[in-house]
């Protein structure tokens, strides 16, 4: 009996000392939620304690876009709005007390619908928009300067053909178009 007792004071020793030394560091719990043609980006984060928690977000050629420091009550959902910024991979990286974590993301343009169109014309700050059989449909024309303010923002009830003619005041440099359909599906132009 006493040798049954010793062995299993021993084996009970020997699973404690596996527990203890095989239990992992804290982690950091990141999840990054993306839809093609969204401006928008979500960073889910969730922590082991409560603290501070600093982001930031890289371009393609490692430039610093983005920064900013949360104190976190162990976990936070942070909608990052990436309009404004150049087409493709962006690596964003959370650094909290238990270390570094970092994923990419492909910043991508939804598809661009086939019957719209934006055409710059040849006299400065003037573009052509056109539908082309659309049906009855609704449209949102919003239209942004250089610096993403927005300049325009309209809808449109059209039906089969649709054409207009934008004049930007003060244009310089460059504009983007978003024209989004009743479907919500956009298409999305750059000059």
């Amino acid at each position: 009996m006493k040798t049954k007792s010793i062995y299993f004071a021993a084996l009970l020793v020997i699973v404690a000392a596996v527990t203890a030394i095989g239990k992992d560091e804290p982690t950091l719990g990141m999840a990054i939620l993306s839809a093609n043609g969204s401006d928008v980006v979500r960073v889910i984060y969730k922590g082991e304690t409560a603290g501070k928690v600093k982001i930031n977000i890289y371009d393609a050629s490692s430039k610093l876009v983005f920064t900013e420091n949360r104190n976190s009550v162990e976990g936070f959902i942070l909608p990052l709005n990436f309009s404004g910024l150049q087409f493709g991979k962006y690596k964003i990286e959370l650094t909290d007390a238990s270390g570094t974590k970092a994923e990419t993301v492909d910043y991508q343009p939804a598809k661009s619908l086939n019957n719209i169109h934006v055409t710059k014309l040849s006299e400065s700050g003037k573009f052509l928009l056109s539908v082309a059989k659309a049906g009855n449909e609704d449209i949102t024309i919003r239209i942004f300067d250089e610096f993403n303010n927005l300049v325009h923002d309209s809808n449109k009830q059209i039906s089969d053909d649709f054409a207009q003619v934008f004049a930007i005041k003060n244009f310089k440099g460059a504009c983007r178009f978003e024209v989004t359909n009743g479907k919500g599906q956009t298409t999305v132009a750059r000059f």
